[in-house]
C-alpha cells in the first residue's frame, strides 16, 4: 500500500509583507506537497517547520546571511529565492550553510519540486541556462509598473542606502543601480532623491514587523 506523504512545512521569510504574501501565492496550488505554515517580515520563525524559503528582495545576500538568526535554532533547511544568481554568490550562500539556491524566474512546480529535494537532503543549485529575469510573485510598487529590480533599488533607497551601498547589497554594478534609479523615478514622477523616500514611505517601501501563522486544523 502506497503511503501518503506529509507536505513539506514551509516558512517563508522576507522583510516586505506583500513579497512573502505573493511568494505564498505562488506555492498556492501546490499545498498538498508543500504546507506554508508562517509568513515572517522583519522577524524570526516560530513554527516547527522542515524549510524556510528566504527571500532576498531588499534584505542581505551571498555570505552576508546570518543563517543562524533564521532558522532560530531549529533544524529547518534554508533556501534562497533570489533573481541574483551569480555563481560566486550562490556558493557564497552554499558555504553559510543554505541547502538551496532557487531563481526567481522558477515556476512554482519546479520551486516545489526544489523544496521536496532539500526536504530529501540534497543541495539544489540554479541551472547555468536559467533566466535571471521575470520573478514570481509580488512585490511594492508592482502596480505602479515598477520591475522587481526597479522596486528593490528603490526600496533600498527608502532604507537609506548610498548608491554604493544599493550596488553592494545587490550585487550590482553602480551603473546598473543608477539605471534602475532612473527608470524607477521617471515611473513614480520623482526627479531628487528626497522625493524618492517621501514617494517610498507613502506607497509600502518600509520594511514590516509582521508575522503571520497558518492554525492548523486535524
Amino acid at each position: 500500500m502506497d503511503t501518503v506523504r506529509a507536505p513539506i512545512r514551509v516558512a517563508i521569510i522576507n522583510d516586505y509583507e506583500i513579497v512573502v504574501a505573493g511568494v505564498a501565492a505562488v506555492l498556492a496550488p501546490f499545498h498538498e506537497r508543500v504546507m506554508v505554515m508562517e509568513l515572517d517580515s522583519g522577524v524570526p520563525v516560530l513554527s516547527d517547520v522542515d524549510v524556510i524559503l528566504y527571500d532576498t528582495f531588499g534584505a542581505i545576500q551571498g555570505d552576508g546571511i546570518d543563517l543562524e538568526d533564521l532558522v532560530h535554532g531549529t533544524d529547518a533547511r534554508v533556501v534562497i529565492f533570489s533573481w541574483n544568481c551569480q555563481p560566486e554568490l550562490v556558493e557564497k550562500a552554499i558555504a553559510r550553510g543554505a541547502r538551496g539556491y532557487i531563481p526567481k524566474a522558477t515556476p512554482g512546480e519546479r520551486i516545489v519540486r526544489a523544496l521536496e529535494a532539500v526536504h530529501a537532503g540534497k543541495t539544489v543549485r540554479p541551472r547555468r541556462a536559467e533566466p535571471a529575469d521575470g520573478a514570481q510573485g509580488d512585490w511594492p510598487g508592482r502596480e505602479h509598473n515598477l520591475t522587481d529590480r526597479e522596486a528593490e533599488v528603490l526600496a533600498l533607497i527608502t532604507q537609506g542606502l548610498s548608491n554604493q551601498e544599493i550596488a553592494d547589497r545587490s550585487y550590482l554594478s553602480i551603473n546598473s543601480v543608477k539605471t534602475y534609479i532612473r527608470t524607477a523615478y521617471r515611473k513614480i514622477g520623482v526627479t531628487r532623491r528626497a522625493q524618492a523616500v517621501a514617494w517610498g514611505m507613502n506607497h509600502g517601501f518600509e520594511p514590516n514587523r509582521v508575522r503571520s501563522i497558518e492554525t492548523l486544523r486535524p
